[in-house]
């Protein structure tokens, strides 16, 4: 919870990280569950349980007052911390309830900054992968076609479209409109248009039909 105003006040609680003694040997630990935090100028007040939810962290060293930890406090009482508190929201709720949530206009690498100097490796992690799923969904490029016009004979049609493989699909069929003579026989002819999935597209590599083939399957849907 972030405040304006650092006037505020709170039950008595124990850390789950404190034996009785620390809280006694540590001035002000065991006073109140709250610790009031000024972070970059805005103050947060949130309780020890949260802050020592993670025992890694900076915010739980925080809480017990370890004497090589630099902690200062302003003239209210609030533990000094010179970080962004926009980023800071993120953390906190983190450690209140396990799930991170970001408002709109907040970028996970900020809030990554923040989990990286407090020392949470579970919200390290999960930003880390947050980021991974975003990056892969930024470079997945929609499925695309190649088109290929195949001329056949009308006795080589059937053949011809029952043995496609490797992906190929039969799209339109297209009849010339021209015909050869063999002995007593004519021969019909087609152009099959045939289209396959691109994946792995190469740079410089046209995925579109050409414009014959777009021209011939105008013509075989006119038919």
């Amino acid at each position: 919870m972030a405040e304006k105003s650092p006037d505020s006040s709170g039950s008595v609680d124990q850390c789950s990280a404190l034996s009785p003694e620390q809280r006694m040997q540590s001035p002000g630990i065991g006073a109140s569950k709250w610790v009031r935090l000024n972070v970059g100028g805005t103050y947060f007040l949130t309780t020890r349980q949260t802050l020592c939810r993670d025992s890694k962290s900076f915010l739980y060293r925080l809480c017990q007052a370890e004497p090589d930890l630099d902690s200062d406090k302003d003239e209210t009482g609030a533990y000094l911390i010179d970080r962004d508190p926009t980023y800071f929201g993120p953390v906190l709720n983190y450690l209140r309830h396990g799930k991170l949530v970001l408002n709109r206009g907040l970028a996970e690498e900020g809030v990554l900054e923040e989990a990286e100097f407090y020392n949470i490796p579970s919200l390290i992690r999960l930003i880390k992968d947050k980021i991974r799923e975003r990056a892969c969904k930024t470079v997945q490029l929609p499925i695309k076609h190649v088109y290929r016009v195949l001329q056949c004979q009308e006795e080589e049609l059937t053949q011809m479209v029952s043995t496609m493989s490797d992906g190929w699909k039969f799209e339109q069929l297209v009849s010339i409109g021209s015909s050869y003579n063999y002995g007593n026989e004519d021969q019909a002819e087609f152009l099959c248009v045939v289209s396959k999935e691109l994946h792995n597209q190469s740079y410089g590599t046209s995925s579109e039909p050409s414009e014959k083939a777009k021209i011939l399957q105008e013509q075989g849907s006119r038919m």
